[in-house]
């Protein structure tokens, strides 16, 4: 049995209720939103190919997958390590996908959103595939942990428990009587098969969701709970053998979207008959609340869900009247509140217990208490088929990221920006025509059978029908003013032939 961990981030969530920042195409997870990188790169980060860990397997939704591949890579650069080119995920001829890992990672992609069971069985499956008594580290991708000394010692203790055949919680102490968690009471401390103790592992005596108020501050007083990080560590044969003894549908799944998935260039793509069969259910109510190996290691690492614009707010350095700023703030008269502007200037005056959060489309205004709501508003925007759940103005591709400046009665601007060596796919449109302006960096246009290079406030007219690419051809950022005239402009009208990125779905 290997001693190093393999790390499992899943990075399928929606983010919901932090929105306007947060979006379905663009969630949490992927935003800066305590530091200067994403709530994913900070995890990555905690886990880089350093013992005791080996390169991640992230486990993501389909739409996000580009995004997560860029994680990867900008993380194998900030170590030193070879990109390869790819985090890929291959398998060989014949065979069943690759048990090596390479330096960037794994990437798995979920066809439908099946909660956490599902996919920590997926993890557990490949894992096991190199060893099947790996340990496994399952980690979500959009929490934030203050204390990385602390985090790696209660991994170390987990890493004990586990390799002792037990399934692991880290399980966070309490500060308050928060009734939006899930709670843990840990009964007497663990032992190994010799006799050992595990320190700082305990049995778990009990798993309690979400308590009321008064319960949460018995909790508290008791001095016995935990809260519910969602964070496990277990070796993969055994967490394999409890979904199979308690959920084996899901486990029967989990191995045949493996054994029918297929490589896609950065990723395993987990076929989707058999993975939609699997219940849709977390890893608490499958296997850890009815497991007699449940085990928990208590922790005070700093750590935070960010669950909400409270909680954002909570974690977020405060000025002496309790506000957390991001952006151009002036603020006069205001006292603890979550103050955000993406774009222009906020100026808020006299607002006490509140998150006023802007972004270039949106605006949200709630009182902080009531923040865990913002949820329940974006289902109501769903219903009224708002786009603004869905997509920023600012979208992301695989090729860089596209701006809407205008849009009106046949026409539309945006702004396009491409990443050195990127371009966009052989390409033609069927009900709109195209105006291309360099406003900074050098452009290769495919036309038809005519390939030429625009410099700065230099300009090409793409006709309706042409065959067509751009292309960034050098190691600057190119950026290009794009006019789009013509009777429908959705993104749905492509036509692609070839694609770098092998992508067969719009944008």
């Amino acid at each position: 049995m290997t001693d190093r961990i393999t790390p499992v981030v899943l990075s399928g969530g929606a983010g919901t209720r932090l929105w306007p920042v947060s979006r379905a195409l663009l969630p949490k997870q992927l935003l800066p939103l305590v530091g200067e990188r994403s709530l994913l790169a900070e995890t990555l980060a905690r886990v880089s190919p350093a013992q005791p860990f080996e390169p991640p397997i992230v486990v993501c939704n389909e739409e996000h997958r580009f995004l997560v591949a860029e994680e990867l890579r900008r993380g194998a650069r900030a170590q030193g390590r070879p990109e390869g080119g790819r985090p890929e995920v291959g398998r060989p001829e014949g065979g069943r996908p690759e048990g090596g890992r390479p330096e960037g990672g794994r990437i798995v992609l979920e066809p439908v959103g099946r909660n956490t069971a599902p996919a920590a069985c997926v993890a557990a499956l490949l894992a096991s595939e190199r060893d099947p008594a790996q340990l496994v580290l399952l980690l979500p991708s959009d929490h934030h942990i203050a204390d990385a000394e602390a985090f790696m010692a209660a991994t170390g203790r987990a890493a004990r428990a586990a390799r002792e055949g037990w399934l692991v919680t880290f399980g966070i102490t309490p500060d308050r009587p928060e009734r939006g968690f899930g709670y843990i009471r840990r009964a007497e401390p663990l032992t190994s098969r010799e006799g050992a103790g595990l320190e700082g592992a305990y049995r778990v005596e009990r798993f309690t969701e979400k308590p009321d108020r008064e319960t949460a501050e018995a909790f508290l007083a008791a001095g016995d709970y935990s809260w519910n990080s969602g964070l496990y560590m277990f070796r993969a044969d055994m967490l394999l053998a409890e979904i199979e003894r308690l959920q084996p549908d899901i486990l029967a799944a989990c191995r045949g979207a493996i054994e029918g998935a297929q490589p896609d260039i950065d990723f395993l793509r987990l076929e989707r008959g058999a993975f939609e069969t699997a219940p849709s259910i977390s890893i608490d109510y499958a296997v850890s609340e009815k497991t007699e190996k449940a085990a928990v290691v208590p922790v005070d690492m700093g750590w935070s869900d960010i669950g909400s614009w409270q909680g954002l707010w909570s974690i977020l350095e405060r000025d002496a009247a309790g506000n957390s700023r991001r952006g151009d703030i002036v603020a006069l008269d205001t006292r603890n509140c979550c103050l955000r502007s993406d774009r222009g200037l906020l100026a808020v005056l006299g607002v006490e217990d509140m998150a006023v959060i802007c972004t270039d489309d949106a605006v949200l205004v709630c009182p902080l208490d009531r923040a865990p709501d913002v949820g329940a508003l974006v289902t109501e925007l769903k219903r009224q088929e708002r786009p603004e759940t869905d997509l920023h103005s600012l979208v992301h591709r695989p090729w860089g990221s596209y701006r809407g400046v205008d849009l009106g009665e046949g026409f539309q601007v945006k702004r396009l920006f491409l990443k050195p060596g990127a371009s966009i796919s052989l390409q033609r449109h069927r009900h709109r025509s195209e105006h291309w302006v360099v406003v900074r960096g050098s452009a290769e246009v495919t036309r038809d059978d005519e390939v030429f290079r625009l410099e700065v406030n230099e300009s090409s007219y793409i006709p309706v029908g042409a065959v067509h690419r751009l292309r960034n051809p050098g190691e600057a950022d190119l950026e290009i003013i794009e006019v789009q005239t013509g009777s429908y402009l959705g993104e749905d009208d492509i036509e692609r032939f070839e694609d770098i990125y092998g992508r067969t779905e719009k944008g």
